[in-house]
């Protein structure tokens, strides 16, 4: 009997470990799932964006066919946009299309009947609204790898974190972060 003992501390010590380790994965589990909705919200956002700009180039060309290369900008800015794979090419992409953005609200700037037309005031409102959403889901999105993040790194959870697949996110930044800290600015 004096072998019951020891063999029941076993136990309850592998039970202790074993309740916590499944406990810690499947928070693991719920912090991932939360970060793949987030990022998933943030790829919707970033395509209504970029099916809005054909029409807005289209507005825009119109007025100032001229401007050649501010449509091609924001053309290759866009299919840059969509074949982004994850937050760091989304980043890169989300840095050329705030500046093809500006260059062509810029364009637009200089034509008064543009800013006037209906189509244009109605698309640069959806942009401007998109512009929004995709900040709001940026934030959320950036909490979530933040909180994921935080959980795979302390202790003991990075003891065996790693070994159970999950790995650290990348945050959705841009080297600019002034040029996104506001929608672009829409004047009329």
């Amino acid at each position: 009997m004096n072998w019951l003992i020891p063999v029941l501390i076993v136990v309850v010590i592998v039970a202790i470990a074993g309740i916590y380790l499944w406990a810690t994965y499947n928070s693991l589990v719920t912090f991932k799932v939360r970060v793949d909705e987030a990022w998933s919200d943030i790829t919707v956002q970033l395509k209504r964006r970029a099916d809005l700009i054909p029409n807005l180039i289209e507005a825009v060309k119109g007025y100032a066919a001229h401007e050649k290369s501010v449509f091609e900008n924001v053309t290759k800015a866009r299919a840059e946009t969509l074949s982004a794979q994850g937050p760091a090419d989304a980043s890169a992409a989300e840095n050329h299309m705030q500046t093809a953005l500006k260059s062509i609200f810029a364009v637009a700037e200089a034509y008064p009947q543009l800013q006037a037309s209906q189509n244009y005031l109605q698309l640069q409102g959806e942009l401007v609204d998109t512009e929004d959403k995709i900040q709001a889901s940026r934030r959320f999105y950036n909490g979530g790898v933040r909180e994921f993040n935080t959980k795979i790194q302390v202790f003991p959870n990075h003891l065996f974190a790693r070994n159970l697949g999950f790995s650290e996110r990348d945050f959705f930044e841009v080297a600019d972060s002034a040029a996104i800290a506001e929608p672009p600015r829409v004047q009329f």
